[in-house]
């Protein structure tokens, strides 16, 4: 089973393998999983616009919107809008109309390069067009492909300015960070191409009203796929933005999740969704501005479910404004490309309401300028950030080591805050029964312990698996630990050599989260891990989830009296380990072994650098006990200094194993 299928086809097979009190294989337990996705992208989806029932409360909801969806965007705060340094590198005279070679900085060392196109005969200030182009490979830059937009504009009395995209411009950067190349920190830093693709276009706004050609009052925006995306994001955020047309870019999360589209898509087209939001949260900030949905019903890109419910889910807002003649949606029978139809669509809806002008559309005949001829750099500017924005767009700061415990306890309070609210607000709000599974097993290790084969549910349609293991003595409770297992470690169902020393002293359940043993390649994760940014997660966090479960699982699902209870992680895993004990006070002890230093190299939390890193959510256990079975990162040294402020030192330790870390000579 892919990510998804149809909706009707996941319902039903919802209901047939719906989890209950058996064991599932990996197979099921994935597809089950797959399944809860679509149900979370669906319950996002279906939540806008909710109770909005008047103007007045659309109003009232603007501004937080607006902050939310900036925010997703990686654009709260703004950057500041520094000089732009625009050049005129060249002029190409074409008779009715002419064409400038632009170039400006969006920011210092970010390159924007485009083509201006300008009537000849039509005195100004002129209506304009920003158009943003799709993604088109070449050295020239994107807007190249699409020029024959610019030139239809200036033939027609519009000033127009295509601009190139970060990932196909003359100066490129990167857009499949998560896609293709394993960027799993951008999600972390909340970075997505998105992001400075809308600044760009924020900033060509301001360059074109420094044109005296320029009629400030009227500023349309267009564009196809990447650009129409941006289109979405740019007028949603930039007011001067006074009409747009949006082509093949129109998706929910409900639908791409459904539909398995996700994996089709490039970074830029998507927010990574912290506030549970959908596209149509992004329209509303458009409304009550004339906008135009245009779409292709063979796109598999943009499923044709998705775009027609954002239109049903925008259209009561602009009613609200009174405003319905302002949205439009239309599609036309064809695969994903730049076609006549949807040009036409486009103008003349541009037409309508910057020139007030109902004249049918008339391509006429273009002639194509040789891609070499547009080009506006002869040479790769010195100093260009472009190759490497997406690491520097996003401000993350290094924690600081607190001074004091008093600070500290602060800082430490404004940390959970932080991450509840901005990495784990996808979180249940309510707690689903475990309907558990539980067989004593024959095998090897009941040498040591009692063995048992659990399962249990920590969402609904999210199984995880793990081993209990009870010691056989008679005393009432028992000191309990939790060995939550990574991709890593799975290999063979039993293979448990750490633990031998332990089995029979403590209550150990070894845990395995969503997602460590699905059967999943290289393709399936990162499409996997895409699907959970867009539902406002990451497979880590959902994995902390797990792991807070299996807490309540031992205490109140077994009923287990527990003196004690540590979580043992290895390498990456350490991330949902340390969260989950940072959230959860009844660990009284975390065991890390060869954890991560930062993650900037480590798993994804949704924001997590924009105001903390790994070490910092470690001393959040504090003064609880934390054990490095061997070196911890040097970037610890935050840790050392809060548990000197607890005056608790001795309780961050190295030890050599976990029978060691874990002190079972002592007896309990």
């Amino acid at each position: 089973m892919t990510v998804a299928r149809s909706l009707t086809a996941v319902c039903l097979a919802s209901t047939s393998l719906l989890a209950q009190a058996r064991s599932h294989s990996p197979a099921e337990r994935f597809d089950l999983f797959q399944q809860y996705l679509v149900r979370r992208a669906a319950e996002i989806t279906r939540s806008f616009p909710g109770d909005i029932q008047t103007l007045d409360q659309c109003k009232r909801i603007r501004p937080r919107l607006r902050q939310q969806v900036l925010y997703m965007l990686g654009l709260d705060p703004m950057p500041a809008k520094t000089p732009l340094e625009a050049r005129i590198t060249g002029k190409l005279d074409r008779g009715s109309y002419s064409i400038e070679k632009v170039v400006f900085q969006s920011m210092p060392g970010l390159y924007v390069t485009g083509n201006l196109y300008l009537p000849k005969v039509t005195p100004g200030p002129l209506p304009t067009v920003l158009y943003l182009c799709g993604h088109s490979p070449g050295p020239w830059g994107a807007k190249v492909d699409y020029q024959h937009h610019g030139i239809w504009f200036a033939r027609n009395g519009y000033v127009a300015l295509l601009i190139d995209t970060i990932e196909f411009g003359e100066v490129p950067g990167v857009h499949h960070g998560t896609h293709d190349l394993e960027m799993w920190d951008w999600l972390s830093q909340g970075y997505t191409p998105a992001g400075p693709e809308t600044w760009n276009a924020i900033r060509a706004v301001d360059y074109l009203e420094t044109r005296p050609e320029v009629d400030r009052s009227r500023i349309a925006v267009t564009g196809i796929s990447g650009g129409g995306a941006i289109t979405w994001y740019a007028a949603a955020v930039d007011e001067r933005l006074q009409v747009a047309a949006s082509a093949c870019a129109t998706w929910t999360v409900e639908h791409h999740t459904a539909l398995d589209a996700v994996h089709e898509n490039c970074d830029c087209i998507y927010f990574h969704n912290t506030f549970l939001a959908d596209l149509p949260v992004v329209g509303a900030l458009i409304a009550p501005r004339p906008l135009k949905i245009i779409s292709a019903r063979r796109d598999p890109s943009f499923p044709s479910a998705g775009y027609r419910e954002v239109y049903r889910r925008l259209r009561p807002i602009y009613e609200f404004y009174g405003a319905g003649d302002r949205i439009v949606e239309y599609d036309h029978d064809a695969p994903h490309a730049d076609l006549l139809p949807f040009r036409k669509e486009a103008n003349e809806w541009i037409n309508r309401w910057l020139k007030k002008d109902g004249t049918p559309f008339e391509e006429g005949d273009i002639k194509r300028e040789a891609p070499e001829i547009l080009q506006v750099l002869d040479r790769y500017p010195p100093g260009a950030v472009n190759g490497y924005v997406h690491r520097i767009f996003i401000s993350c700061p290094r924690p600081r080591i607190p001074k004091t415990l008093e600070e500290w306890k602060t800082r430490r309070a404004a940390l959970i805050a932080e991450l509840k609210d901005k990495s784990f607000r996808a979180f249940p709000r309510e707690k689903v029964p475990f309907d558990a599974w539980k067989r004593e097993s024959q095998e090897w290790t009941a040498r040591y312990a009692r063995p048992f084969d659990v399962e249990f549910s920590t969402e609904a349609n999210v199984r995880v698996t793990g081993h209990l293991y009870l010691p056989r003595d008679e005393n009432p409770s028992h000191p309990g630990l939790i060995y939550v297992k990574g991709r890593q470690d799975v290999v063979y169902p039993i293979d448990y050599d750490p633990l031998l020393p332990v089995l029979g002293t403590h209550v150990v359940l070894t845990l395995q989260p969503r997602a460590v043993d699905y059967p999943m390649d290289n393709y399936k994760t990162a499409t996997i891990k895409r699907t959970a940014a867009l539902v406002g997660a990451t497979l880590e966090s959902m994995q902390t989830w797990d792991i807070l479960r299996a807490v309540d699982f031992l205490m109140e699902g077994e009923r287990l009296a527990l003196s004690s209870l540590s979580v043992y992680a290895r390498k990456d895993m350490a991330v949902p380990a340390l969260c989950a004990a940072a959230l959860d006070s009844r660990i009284s002890a975390v065991i890390l072994d060869d954890p991560p230093a930062s993650h900037w190299q480590g798993p994804a939390l949704l924001n997590v650098l924009r105001f903390t890193d790994m070490p910092e959510v470690a001393a959040a256990i504090a003064p609880r006990e934390l054990v490095s079975l061997g070196r911890m990162p040097d970037d610890y040294r935050l840790v050392e200094s809060v548990y000197g402020l607890y005056k608790t030192k001795q309780r961050m330790r190295r030890a050599h194993a976990l029978a060691d870390a874990l002190k079972v000579w002592e007896g309990h």
